[in-house]
């Protein structure tokens, strides 16, 4: 019996023949953006050391990133100047070479969107990775001050959704002959 492409992947990663990162990628294939919180969390705070990159590491274009994000290249780009984005490693003719830790990044920073969070406090959540290990109390206590703005808001939104559901209920109960 062959073993199987995720059994040969599960193989190989325990070898340590491989980058952390490609080793992530290659037990999570479907999509970098749908891997679970806690493991993209830890793939993107890794931080972003271009000078460690691996000859034969996949990079992509920024179109292709673009195709697979669906950030626009603008977007990738202002990511970048502001310092979101760590210096993205460009080629001799200057094209921008994105690389599978640049994805993940992109996929936790989308989920930092997601809650809300400044753009401001994501740049000043990049700068603290960038800086080192030192300021993983910092980081900590920025992502614990976005944790308790999104339980609040899923409490408003909790409230908000009941209201509807009574309402709902209401007219359900008028249109089947109730009041």
């Amino acid at each position: 019996m062959l073993p199987s492409a995720r059994t040969t992947a599960a193989a190989a990663v325990g070898t340590g023949q491989f980058s952390m990162t490609r080793r992530l990628s290659m037990l999570s294939r479907p999509s970098r953006l749908s891997m679970p919180p806690s493991l993209l969390a830890w793939s993107a705070l890794q931080g972003f050391s271009v000078g460690a990159m691996s000859l034969t590491e996949t990079r992509y274009t920024i179109s292709e990133v673009e195709a697979r994000t669906g950030l626009s290249q603008h977007t990738l780009r202002w990511y970048e100047r502001i310092g979101l984005m760590p210096q993205v490693d460009r080629s001799h003719s200057g094209q921008r070479r994105f690389t599978d830790r640049d994805l993940d990044w992109l996929a936790f920073v989308g989920k930092l969107r997601a809650t809300g969070m400044s753009v401001a406090d994501m740049v000043r959540y990049a700068e603290l990775v960038r800086a080192g290990e030192h300021t993983s109390g910092a980081r900590r206590e920025l992502l614990e001050r976005t944790r308790d703005e999104v339980r609040a808001r899923i409490a408003e939104l909790s409230d908000a959704l009941a209201v509807l559901d009574l309402k709902i209920g209401t007219y359900a109960g008028r249109n089947c002959g109730g009041q």
